[in-house]
């Protein structure tokens, strides 16, 4: 690929040819990824060392963690993250081989619609998203998580581990649906604001 078509990737990557598209690439690309990469990191960094269960042993607690987290928030979210941006690049890929300008997006029908297909598919992938934390993670981390070692030929089956920072994690958890739902209502925002511009309604830029 040549450095033009490397350049107007990047550049329709970056600014994409609707206000709320550039808008939801500065929230999504600046806000949601230094909140997760920063501030996620620090709640949940060390928390597979803090976790501890009764009894307190090495085996116990990588046990009922693993249980805890299947897959640990920062991962399922940095999925998320890539997954989401997937059918915006594809787009802006096919734009960078084929030459199309951003402008000229909006003009042709056939390049309005493989664009509003993109960011329906975001909508559609922030959804599943949001459902899928919903199963892994709920709305509430509690402070006392009760875990089945039964497995482990324990004398109890089931035994009490601590939650390191619960209160915290909440919080984050919140966050993070909250990132999710202002991104999907951004996408639909740009689809509406694509349709007014089709219309007639908003000068094109």
């Amino acid at each position: 690929m040549s450095p033009n078509y490397i350049r107007s990737f990047s550049e329709g990557c970056l600014r994409p040819p609707t206000v709320i598209g550039q808008f939801h690439t500065l929230f999504f690309g600046s806000i949601r990824m230094f909140f997760l990469g920063v501030l996620g990191f620090a709640v949940y960094g060390n928390e597979a060392l803090h976790f501890s269960c009764d009894p307190d042993k090495r085996e116990v607690n990588l046990f009922c963690y693993n249980q805890f987290r299947p897959i640990t928030p920062q991962v399922f979210w940095a999925l998320q993250l890539v997954i989401v941006l997937v059918p915006g690049a594809i787009f802006h890929l096919y734009a960078a081989c084929k030459s199309i300008k951003q402008e000229d997006i909006l003009q042709k029908s056939s390049y309005t619609g493989f664009y509003i297909f993109s960011v329906f598919l975001r909508i559609v992938l922030e959804v599943v998203a949001f459902w899928l934390q919903i199963q892994l993670f709920g709305f509430k981390v509690n402070a006392i998580y009760m875990c089945d070692v039964g497995a482990l030929d324990k004398k109890f089956n089931i035994t009490r581990c601590m939650v390191p920072e619960h209160f915290e994690k909440t919080i984050f958890l919140i966050a993070m649906y909250t990132f999710t739902v202002i991104t999907v209502i951004l996408c639909v925002a740009e689809i509406f604001e694509i349709s007014c511009r089709r219309l007639g309604f908003l000068k094109t830029q």
